[in-house]
């Protein structure tokens, strides 16, 4: 039977306790091995390359990638206040209109609704740490967990490093070729040394996510959420899910340490590092990426 590679982008209606839309998209055969990738702050699900999507369908998996809320062509939630992101670090959180659970719980109510009992969870940057709190709230949900390039919450862990990020400057409202232009030198700054940017590339993905969605909010409500969730490392010793960690040695958006507390965190825990790699997924790595993530799921499948 032929099974396509790539299918058109879906969406369903009144997802998990809040009833949000969430649109997503499968790769692979619907049959075999669910994988829900989930992305991080502000970016949309098409920062899961699609070349890197096929790679993990090759591997007899099914993964389907997501727009979480108020991100791409999900609910956006354009009516809540705006952050006030210095109150928020003081401790004020009354400008937060949603937490990491809150997310975890949309990601289960899209389980739901795609008729999965589990799946098998990957996560980056802020998906990694969604996808560690569905872990932690809903384990009989997930049958094994990738967190790449994340965190555990524990502030003395994963900070960026500021100086690379002072100078980016602010998103633009209304300018998409200067919203292109910030996210190439965005991606040069928190990148890869040992793989360098294809600016081309990456200037045709940033205009494509523009064109799919510009919330100018959308990242800032997201990191306060992150910000209100706190440390979840007590919670993740309880876990007893197969855990791969994959974290780049050179990223300055969260720091090698929060890679290495999080595999510290998680009893059984694989920790995988790469020398020369930034916060991003450089293709060089893809197959890698692909075969490393694969064995774990497989690994997983076998011993239930």
């Amino acid at each position: 039977m032929d099974i396509k590679q790539v299918y058109d982008e879906e969406s369903v209606q009144n997802v998990g306790p809040s009833r949000i839309k969430i649109v997503y998209q499968r790769f692979g055969n619907p049959a075999l091995t669910p994988v829900l990738l989930m992305m991080g702050a502000g970016a949309q699900m098409i920062a899961w390359p699609e070349g890197f999507c096929i790679e993990l369908a090759s591997h007899g998996l099914h993964p389907i990638r997501f727009d979480n809320r108020d991100t791409g062509l999900s609910t956006h939630f354009d009516n809540a206040p705006i952050p006030d992101f210095s109150a928020v670090q003081s401790g004020d959180f009354s400008t937060v209109t949603y937490t990491l659970s809150d997310m975890a719980a949309d990601t289960v109510g899209l389980m739901d609704a795609l008729g999965f009992d589990s799946v098998h969870l990957v996560g980056a940057s802020m998906g990694g740490m969604i996808a560690q709190t569905v872990a932690i709230e809903y384990p009989e949900r997930v049958r094994s967990l990738t967190s790449m390039m994340s965190t555990t919450g524990d502030p003395s862990v994963g900070q960026p490093d500021y100086a690379a990020l002072a100078n980016l400057g602010a998103p633009p409202s209304n300018d998409r070729q200067g919203f292109i232009d910030l996210q190439v030198r965005s991606l040069k700054a928190i990148g890869s040394p040992k793989y360098p940017l294809d600016e081309i590339v990456a200037a045709e993905n940033a205009g494509r996510a523009w064109d799919r969605d510009h919330d100018p909010l959308s990242m800032l409500r997201q990191a306060v959420a992150v910000l209100k969730s706190g440390d979840r490392t007590e919670k993740l010793h309880s876990l007893r899910i197969p855990t791969l960690v994959i974290h780049g040695e050179s990223d300055k958006m969260i720091d090698v340490s929060g890679g290495r507390a999080t595999a510290e965190a998680i009893t059984g825990a694989e920790l995988i590092t790469y020398e020369g790699m930034g916060h991003g997924l450089p293709k060089p790595l893809w197959t890698e990426f692909a075969k490393q993530i694969a064995n774990l799921i497989h690994r997983a499948e076998s011993s239930r």
